[in-house]
């Protein structure tokens, strides 16, 4: 296995634990929960296609950028309003988590294997 591949490796196995440190605790609002419980189902979701070689590095990569920046979205949402997110704010994310679903489907699904 070279250095890249374990790298990417290490740093998949990392992301999760890293997101869930960085996530204040959910405000009582009802769909708080499943923001982050989709954080962690797009990592673990994420973190198959490495394993199975469904994602080349480049795909993980790149789906990883984007899960960074909803999480730095959500964060700045979370700022303006004293570690809570309005209904605006919650429609937001869903509608972003759910393209970023959509890309990690298209990118597992495709031809492309490392």
């Amino acid at each position: 296995m070279n250095l890249t591949k374990l790298a990417l490796i290490a740093s998949l196995a990392l992301a999760p634990a890293a997101i869930f440190a960085q996530a204040t605790t959910p405000t009582p609002g009802q769909n708080d929960y499943n923001i982050n419980q989709r954080k962690g189902d797009q990592q673990q979701r994420i973190g198959q296609g490495v394993q199975s070689g469904q994602l080349t590095a480049g795909e993980t990569s790149h789906l990883e950028h984007q899960e960074a920046g909803i999480n730095k979205e959500e964060h700045g949402m979370r700022a303006q309003d004293n570690g809570h997110l309005t209904k605006s704010d919650r429609q937001t994310l869903h509608k972003q988590q759910n393209q970023e679903s959509r890309r990690i489907y298209r990118d597992k699904h495709n031809n492309k294997v490392r």
